[in-house]
């Protein structure tokens, strides 16, 4: 079961961090619970946001308008952030706490500046792909567990372009954070159960993947 199953940890950074740019509340208490969970991983996949300054994305570039206010681009609809994750800089940095040394693969994404990424495995135009699901398949892993920041926006695209490209797909709930944007904390899981999510609590992931004790040879 290790050898077909992955650990995918989305955006645990200092700008979605207290302190950040894009700081989501509290964010920062999952760490603890996502480095417990990595011991009981083999494989592991963490994501980075890593955007141009000139990012399509950042309200700073769209004259006249502010954060959280949404605009209608190519794509579809785009909400507005604070400029954040700028590549190079410490806001874009993993959190120093998160400590998962053995993870193989760092996905960054939102480095093109006219579509913004949400997701780990499809950028916003939904045709563009970062190449997560190739790199899995090719590894033979077909189920994924995923946490991280935030639950509403990147961990939720992340999972439901999981479902749709045929992985069997978890998110652990008390290890994610969400920002909760006028309810869309709520919409968001009700969209993930819709494509097939299923919601899980780090208990039951560390007890159904925690290694059996060994016997004692005393």
């Amino acid at each position: 079961m290790q050898a077909q199953t992955a650990l995918i940890v989305v955006d645990v950074q200092n700008g979605f961090t207290p302190g950040g740019n894009l700081a989501v509340a509290d964010a920062d208490q999952i760490i603890p619970i996502i480095n417990q969970l990595g011991q009981v991983f083999d494989n592991i996949v963490l994501t980075q946001d890593w955007h141009p300054q000139n990012h399509i994305s950042f309200a700073d570039n769209h004259p006249g308008k502010q954060p959280y206010e949404v605009v209608m681009l190519e794509y579809g609809e785009q909400v507005l952030w604070p400029a954040h994750c700028v590549q190079g800089t410490t806001d874009a940095e993993l959190h120093p706490a998160l400590d998962l040394p053995q993870a193989q693969l760092i996905i960054r994404k939102g480095f093109h500046a006219q579509i913004d990424s949400y997701s780990a495995f499809m950028e916003a135009d939904q045709k563009t792909t970062t190449g997560l699901a190739g790199y899995l398949k090719a590894r033979g892993i077909d189920t994924v567990f995923i946490t991280g920041i935030a639950t509403d926006f990147c961990v939720a695209w992340t999972a439901i372009d999981a479902c749709k490209l045929g992985f069997n797909t978890f998110v652990i709930a008390d290890a994610s954070k969400g920002i909760d944007l006028k309810g869309s904390l709520q919409h968001a899981w009700q969209e993930m159960l819709a494509h097939g999510v299923k919601r899980v609590y780090s208990k039951d992931v560390l007890s159904l993947l925690q290694p059996a004790a060994q016997p004692s040879l005393a």
